[in-house]
């Protein structure tokens, strides 16, 4: 059983059934590659926390331009066969604005398979929900030299 930290508040189910009807929407529109609608989900400019292959932790931040253009490229890396995602999520709600879900995902694509573990910093906003940061092991030597640091 995982024992999740006590932040003070105890997420609704509300609050709960939102974020994972979020959740099924962007997988959704990223099994489809519909990359400017998975911008729409987003609070820009966005964080981004990886590190690189040298094992040093890089961070950057994005604009929607950025974004875009960097998930156009990486969606049409992984082929052009459909994209199915599993994934098990843990969110740990801050408050009823702000929750940080940690993900262990399966994506396939072309017949292959990947294994992803990845955290998401999300905030409410006017009712719906939107990340404003992502975090993911080995995306920093991708990240851009000038934004990064």
């Amino acid at each position: 059983m995982t024992v999740l930290p006590d932040t003070g508040y105890t997420p609704t189910a509300e609050d709960r059934e939102s974020l994972q009807a979020w959740f099924a929407d962007y997988d959704a529109l990223s099994a489809r590659r519909e990359v400017e609608r998975m911008a729409d989900l987003a609070v820009f400019p966005l964080n981004l926390v990886s590190d690189d292959s040298a094992g040093d932790g890089r961070v950057a931040q994005w604009d929607r331009a950025e974004f875009v253009e960097t998930m156009t490229r990486v969606m049409s890396e992984s082929g052009a066969g459909d994209i199915t995602f599993e994934s098990t999520r843990t969110p740990v709600f801050i408050s009823p604005a702000i929750a940080v879900v940690f993900t262990d995902a399966t994506m396939t694509t072309d017949g292959t398979t990947h294994q992803l573990r990845y955290a998401d910093i999300m905030v409410r906003r006017g009712g719906s929900w939107a990340f404003q940061t992502m975090i993911q092991s080995g995306w920093g030597d991708a990240l851009s030299d000038a934004r990064a640091r």
